[in-house]
């Protein structure tokens, strides 16, 4: 009876409870070490595979899909972006790719929020003075951050993050402008700005996060150009992709203080970050925790098996990407 079930193997050790369910459905190859594959590993592990569970920390360019075994049928990334993954080279292989939209939503705009306020009020130096044992007492001037209320918050990506995260803001005060591909329609825009372009929402914003997806035309979209748009000590937030900044760009603008502050938590080639941000005192810096919750990781993780559910029943896949 076992025999018949699907094998499928899972790339990086995933919660229990998943873990639990992949065991009673399918023939799961696990990683319990948790260790990283390289390419021709993950091209081995899965010689019996009819489907990988992969993450967001393997890469799947047209070369790699192009080396896997005929039998695999399914790629479910436990992720929202597949940018890992080459989409055309899979449908070539007649492979499924699927993802895990909407669960991240919630527990990302609330790290979005973290870093939006660890950043304005200054929560990183204030911590390590009280941990290292520098704070002696009460001072006015004291770690002076900034004020939301009453402030802009530019938005660029307004998709369901991005409309989270102005849900929270509004309740901090906040007023929302916003740069999309196109104009929300009013009951999503929510009374929020909308601008055109990047360089129409740039001067408003005290505050600025992004949620817009890794591409070619996103790339270093925060460059020296779009910096000096923006208010002199603006706050800038990325918990959406590492290659949307132009790293050299931002570390000069927090040194000279062009920027008040930056709260972060995703990297071009993380976990290997440049290492001028751990050198910035006015930098909140998290290691990608935008999901890092036990519901947000188990919601992922069971939307990657309903989506292989419904693959090996015949029936099209909920979230297919290609």
């Amino acid at each position: 009876m076992a025999a018949s079930k699907p094998m499928i193997f899972v790339t990086r050790r995933l919660p229990d409870a998943v873990e639990d369910r992949l065991r009673r459905d399918y023939r799961p190859l696990l990683n319990l070490d948790d260790q990283s594959y390289s390419a021709d590993q993950l091209i081995e592990r899965c010689a019996d595979a009819e489907a990988v569970l992969t993450c967001s920390t393997e890469a799947w360019p047209a070369a790699q899909i192009e080396r896997l075994p005929a039998g695999v049928r399914a790629i479910a990334t436990f992720s929202v972006g597949a940018d890992h993954i080459d989409l055309a080279a899979a449908r070539a292989r007649g492979i499924t790719v699927t993802n895990t939209p909407d669960v991240v939503t919630e527990a990302t705009a609330d790290i979005a929020m973290l870093c939006l306020l660890g950043a304005a009020r200054r929560a990183f130096e204030a911590e390590a003075l009280v941990r290292i044992g520098g704070w002696t007492g009460w001072t006015p001037t004291q770690l002076l951050g900034l004020d939301l209320n009453g402030a802009v918050l530019g938005i660029v990506g307004m998709g369901r993050i991005g409309r989270a995260v102005a849900r929270r803001a509004r309740g901090f005060g906040l007023q929302i402008h916003y740069h999309n591909r196109t104009r929300l329609a009013p009951d999503l825009e929510q009374g929020a700005t909308f601008h055109d372009s990047l360089g129409s929402l740039l001067p408003h914003c005290r505050f600025l996060s992004l949620h817009c997806p890794g591409t070619p035309e996103t790339r270093r979209m925060i460059d020296d150009r779009s910096l000096a748009l923006l208010p002199r000590g603006a706050v800038l937030v990325n918990t959406a992709r590492g290659a949307l900044l132009d790293d050299e760009a931002v570390l000069a603008a927090l040194s000279d203080r062009r920027l008040f502050a930056a709260g972060l938590d995703v990297y071009a080639g993380e976990p290997d970050l440049h290492a001028g941000y751990r050198h910035q005192r006015n930098c909140f810096l998290l290691p990608h925790l935008g999901s890092a919750t036990v519901e947000t990781r188990d919601a992922m993780g069971f939307r990657c098996l309903d989506n292989l559910d419904a693959i090996f029943a015949g029936r099209p896949a909920p979230d297919a990407l290609n």
